[in-house]
């Protein structure tokens, strides 16, 4: 046992002691903010003014209802304003505002006058010279009979700008529709008020409130997500130390003393004890960004954070250690059948595309979480970290089914240090070429 703390407490500190640790530690909140914050900050700005847009107005009546639906500002849109209901009602009102459906939008409209006969063809030449001085952004030709073949023309400089001219057909098709009610004598404010959709609360049977299900969904997703990280950063780190004692022959002084079943266990324990602290201190960020920040958190439209129950969070530690284990020994095991770290990336290659097939086993099992399907794919230890806290999140099965999930997932664990380390001293002592398939299986079987 002291030689077992002995490594794990090597492990720990040479990790939590490196720079790539601090550097890693300190910029990671910030990269986070960057890549999840700053890129819809970017797409939703939009540089120089107003899209300026004419219009061609075939019918002779359409104009006046397109000019005031176009350049309507964004917070009169009714359709964000119903998708807004819609989002407080399923308990996710809670995500940033800022996203392709919500940015700000403005046009600057004009009339195209059309002489007695002309239609919109006559003036496209007109119109085209005026975009090629950059007097227009583009124009729009409403044909005659566009009430019955719904249907209108838009020419611009820049139809890569899916934001502008999305939210602009949008717009037409919306004065469109309120011209041909009021032609048939209808009310569009009246029609739009018996369209309104109809919102949801959502509780589960014997609790009062509403529920919000979509923090807990999220956080069993965003474990997996973790692991997968986890596994990309630790992994990898477990896969060159094992391949630097190889390669250096540490490995022969460290075996001298230590067997090889602590030394690999010691090894992976200490290098997860490094990844859950820079986890811990991330966390701490966040609930003291939580706690002190509410008022900048509601004014950036954050205005309902989600309620994760403890047992959940508990459950989901549990489940992102276990992930971590099962998968960092797989590392642990290629790098003792590998020669240098390039051979490692390849033959990791099948453990990460084993991670990944959990999270992508884990929506059939949303749909369908008590389902013979989802109960024996959430027992399979390399997919239930995230299959399992997938049902737990959208409806949690017995306590039965869970303990024998953990229980399954430890033995695994164990198992797999038990005959990584077989393989372990015997691939270490091993150099000048890479392991083969049966070579690694007749360590396996042979005793240590």
């Amino acid at each position: 046992m002291n030689k077992f703390l002995a490594v794990v407490r090597r492990e720990y500190v040479q990790g939590v002691r490196g720079k790539g640790f601090i550097i890693s530690t300190l910029l990671g909140p910030l990269m986070m903010f960057v890549f999840m914050v700053v890129p819809g900050l970017l797409f939703s700005l939009k540089t120089g003014g107003a899209t300026r847009v004419a219009v061609v107005d075939e019918t002779g009546r359409l104009y006046e209802r397109v000019r005031e639906s176009v350049e309507r500002p964004d917070t009169d849109d009714e359709e964000v304003a119903e998708r807004e209901a819609r989002e407080t009602a399923q308990g996710v009102s809670g995500r940033p505002r800022v996203e392709p459906g919500d940015m700000e939008v403005s046009y600057r409209v004009e009339p195209v006058a059309l002489a007695a006969g002309q239609g919109g063809d006559d003036v496209r030449p007109a119109l085209d010279e005026r975009i090629e001085r950059n007097e227009l952004d583009g124009y729009l030709i409403l044909p005659r009979d566009i009430f019955e073949t719904r249907k209108s023309r838009y020419y611009g400089r820049n139809l890569g700008d899916l934001i502008s001219v999305g939210r602009l057909e949008r717009r037409v098709s919306r004065a469109v529709k309120e011209e041909r009610m009021r032609a048939d004598g209808l009310d569009p404010e009246r029609v739009r008020d018996f369209n309104r959709e109809v919102t949801m609360t959502r509780q589960k049977p014997g609790q009062e409130g509403e529920q919000a299900a979509a923090g807990s969904f999220f956080l069993a997703l965003a474990v997996g997500l973790f692991v997968y990280i986890a596994i990309l950063r630790y992994g990898q780190a477990i896969l060159s130390a094992v391949v630097e004692e190889k390669t250096t022959r540490i490995v022969e002084v460290l075996f001298s003393s230590v067997r090889a079943f602590p030394l690999m266990a010691g090894k992976l324990v200490g290098v997860s004890l490094v990844g859950l602290t820079q986890y811990a201190i991330w966390a701490l960020l966040v609930v003291g960004i939580v706690l002190f920040g509410t008022g900048a958190l509601a004014a950036g439209g954050v205005e309902n954070l989600p309620h994760i129950p403890p047992s959940l969070a508990v459950y989901a530690l549990l489940y992102f250690l276990l992930g971590f284990y099962i998968y960092a020994t797989l590392y642990a095991v290629v790098g003792s059948m590998v020669t240098t770290e390039k051979e490692g990336g390849q033959l990791a290659f099948p453990v990460i595309m084993l991670l990944m097939a959990g999270i992508y086993i884990a929506f059939p099992v949303i749909r369908s979480p008590n389902s013979s399907f989802s109960f024996w794919v959430s027992m399979i230890p390399f997919f239930s970290p995230i299959t399992m806290l997938v049902r737990i999140a959208t409806e949690t099965p017995p306590f039965w089914q869970i303990a024998l999930s953990l229980g399954i997932g430890v033995a695994t664990v164990v198992g797999l240090v038990w005959v990584a380390a077989r393989i372990y001293r015997t691939g270490m002592l091993m150099y000048g070429k890479r392991a083969t398939l049966p070579e690694v299986i007749r360590w396996a079987r042979r005793a240590s």
